[in-house]
C-alpha cells in the first residue's frame, strides 16, 4: 500500500494515476474528499483528513508500506502556512512512518535552505532535516517551479486586453519544469530502493524570467510588453498586509524573492543518472495547451492543486 499525503493536488492526482496503472494499491489522504472526486478506480482508496492532525495521519499511515508527501501550505484557508503544512505536517508524516516501518518520500524544493529569503523554502528545509534524521527509510525529491502551475496563475492576471501582469521587474532567470516531468520521477523514485538516503533534483531545460513566460502566455501577442507591479508595491503588500492577511503577505514576499534569488538549474546531472525521464521544454508545453485549448480541451492536467498539493 502507497499513501500518497496531498494526492489530490496537481503533482499528487498524477502519481496516484501512475502508481494504480501500474498495479499498485494507493491510498489518498486529502483534507476534503470531494478534491478527489477525480481519482477513480478499484486500486484507489480515499481517506479524509489534514497533515496538520497528528491522529489523522496515524491513521492515514497505518498499513502502508511507502508514503509520498506531496503537500505544500503557501496558500490555502484556516491558517494554511508552509510552518504549518510544510514543516509541521510533514513532521507528522515522518513519525508516522517510521512508526509503521514505512519508506518516506519528500517532495520539497530545490534551493531549500534555513537561510532561504523565502519562508516555503525554509520550511521544505526544516522537513527535510527531520526526515534525515527520523530512522525511516527516505528519499528527497526536489523540483523547480512548476510550469503548468505558473501558466496558470500568470493566465489568470491578464486583462481584457490580454495582457499579462509580472510581480516585480521579471528579469530574474528563472528554472520551470512541466508536473508530468515530476511525476514520472516519484514514480521512479518510489519503484526503485537504489535512492534511499538521497536527495534527487529535477528541473527543466530553460531558465526563462517571467517577463519571457508572461510574453508567451498572453494573447495580444510578443511585441506588447506586460504589466509589472512596481517592487516597491510588493515590499508594501508583504508589510502591510501581514497582521490581518497574511495570505496575501506572504505572496508579496514571495515575488520580492523570485525577483532577485538565483533559482537557474542545470539538469545534466539528472539526465545522466535518468536518461529515459523526459524533460519538456517551455515551449513544447504551451504549444501543447495551445492545441487543446483550440479544440475545446480541457487541459492535459488534472484539477488544480490546493492545501493537498504542490506548488513549488
Amino acid at each position: 500500500m502507497i499513501l500518497v499525503a496531498g494526492g489530490s493536488g496537481r503533482l499528487g492526482s498524477l502519481v496516484v494515476h501512475r502508481l494504480a496503472a501500474g498495479g499498485a494499491a494507493v491510498r489518498v489522504l486529502t483534507r476534503i474528499r470531494a478534491r478527489a472526486a477525480h481519482l477513480q478506480g478499484a486500486l484507489i482508496e480515499i481517506v479524509e483528513g489534514d497533515v496538520r492532525v497528528a491522529s489523522d495521519v496515524q491513521r492515514a499511515v497505518a498499513g502502508a508500506d511507502v508514503v509520498v508527501s506531496a503537500v505544500h501550505g503557501f496558500t490555502g484557508p484556516g491558517g494554511v502556512s508552509p510552518a504549518s503544512v510544510d514543516r509541521d505536517g510533514n513532521r507528522h508524516l515522518m513519525e508516522a512512518a517510521a512508526r509503521a516501518g514505512a519508506t518516506m518520500i519528500l517532495m520539497s524544493v530545490v534551493g531549500a535552505s534555513s537561510e532561504s529569503p523565502m519562508e516555503l523554502f525554509r520550511m521544505k528545509a526544516a522537513a527535510e532535516k527531520h526526515l534525515r534524521a527520523s530512522g525511516a527509510p527516505w528519499t528527497i525529491v526536489r523540483s523547480t517551479a512548476f510550469l503548468e502551475t505558473w501558466i496558470d496563475l500568470m493566465a489568470q492576471t491578464a486583462d481584457r486586453a490580454g495582457r499579462v501582469v509580472v510581480f516585480g521587474r521579471g528579469q530574474n532567470r528563472i528554472n520551470f519544469v512541466s508536473v508530468h516531468d515530476v511525476a514520472a520521477l516519484v514514480d521512479r523514485v518510489i519503484a526503485d530502493p537504489e535512492p534511499r538516503g538521497q536527495t534527487i533534483e529535477i528541473g527543466g531545460p530553460e531558465n526563462l524570467t517571467l517577463t519571457q513566460l508572461a510574453t508567451a502566455i498572453q494573447s495580444v501577442g510578443p511585441t506588447v510588453a506586460p504589466l509589472h507591479v512596481p517592487r516597491a508595491a510588493l515590499k508594501g503588500m508583504s508589510l502591510i498586509l501581514r497582521p490581518f492577511w497574511p495570505e496575501r503577505a506572504r505572496q508579496g514576499s514571495a515575488a520580492l524573492a523570485l525577483d532577485t534569488m538565483d533559482l537557474r538549474f542545470d539538469p545534466s546531472a539528472l539526465r545522466s543518472r535518468y536518461p529515459d525521464i523526459s524533460l519538456t521544454s517551455p515551449s513544447e508545453i504551451l504549444a501543447l495547451l495551445s492545441r487543446e485549448k483550440n479544440a475545446g480541451a480541457a487541459g492535459r492536467d488534472l484539477p488544480r492543486g490546493s492545501i493537498d498539493g504542490v506548488g513549488s
